[in-house]
């Protein structure tokens, strides 16, 4: 989000929910995959890719 000058505001916005959700999602240590679908669309960024990544390089 950073890197892209997105706001929790608009993350909320982009995947329908509220501001104060997008803050309770960061806090967790995981999420449902529709919801990270979601925001990988939401910030234009493959998630699913990274994490298969990581998983492959740990395998």
């Amino acid at each position: 989000m950073r890197q892209q000058g997105t706001t929790a505001t608009k993350l909320a916005e982009d995947i329908c929910c509220t501001r104060p959700h997008v803050h309770k999602i960061f806090r967790k240590d995981n999420i449902d995959i529709a919801l990270l679908r979601r925001i990988s669309e939401a910030l234009d960024h493959d998630f699913f890719r990274d994490l298969s990544e990581d998983y492959n390089s740990k395998v």
